[in-house]
């Protein structure tokens, strides 16, 4: 029995089609992962790569900029998350919680949006009353300049613009208290 040549070419481009279609639901998805990191369900300590501090300018939020000279004498907590990030909504009370704590005790947190839609990470600042300065990073610049590979991920930077502490995946408010206060008492 012969097959004909117009079953033969479906047969050929059935597969085509259907991977044409996964790819265009893939980009026209709104959750997905813009950037390919890792999402990180769980705490721990990563290698530092870089020990000075990568200089930045973010534009925040409110539209005002925040340079990374003006925090120069503080130390710094720079948060890396997303609003489609999972992990990262999971954490997001405890930072505030803890922001609110420390904030009037020489310790400044910034958080960087990065591969996100502003709207949605907006509306996800609003929904989580995050109150510390917070920018965004369409492109991921500012992520791959510390060389950022998942989130929710944090640098805990001293006074003098050194990296002391990577820590990734969602942390705990004991966890991130224990860590504040050992960069207060001087043992980042």
């Amino acid at each position: 029995m012969r097959i004909p040549r117009w079953g033969l070419i479906g047969a050929g481009l059935l597969p085509l089609v259907a991977l044409f279609g996964l790819l265009v639901w893939g980009i026209a998805r709104d959750d997905s992962n813009p950037g390919g990191l890792s999402v990180f369900d769980s705490s721990g300590e990563a290698r530092i790569i870089r020990e000075i501090a990568p200089d930045f300018d973010l534009t925040l939020f409110d539209g005002s900029h925040l340079a990374s000279d003006a925090l120069r004498g503080q130390f710094v907590m720079v948060d890396f998350w997303a609003s489609w990030c999972v992990p990262c909504k999971v954490e997001a009370k405890t930072l505030e919680a803890v922001w609110k704590k420390y904030q009037d005790r020489g310790i400044v947190f910034v958080g960087v949006d990065i591969w996100d839609k502003q709207d949605r990470a907006a509306e996800f600042l609003e929904k989580t009353g995050t109150t510390y300065p917070v920018g965004i990073d369409p492109r991921g610049e500012m992520a791959v300049t510390y060389g950022v590979t998942g989130i929710p991920e944090k640098y805990f930077i001293d006074p003098e613009g050194r990296v002391l502490r990577k820590m990734v995946g969602p942390m705990s408010e004991s966890r991130l208290t224990a860590i504040l206060d050992e960069l207060l008492r001087g043992q980042g």
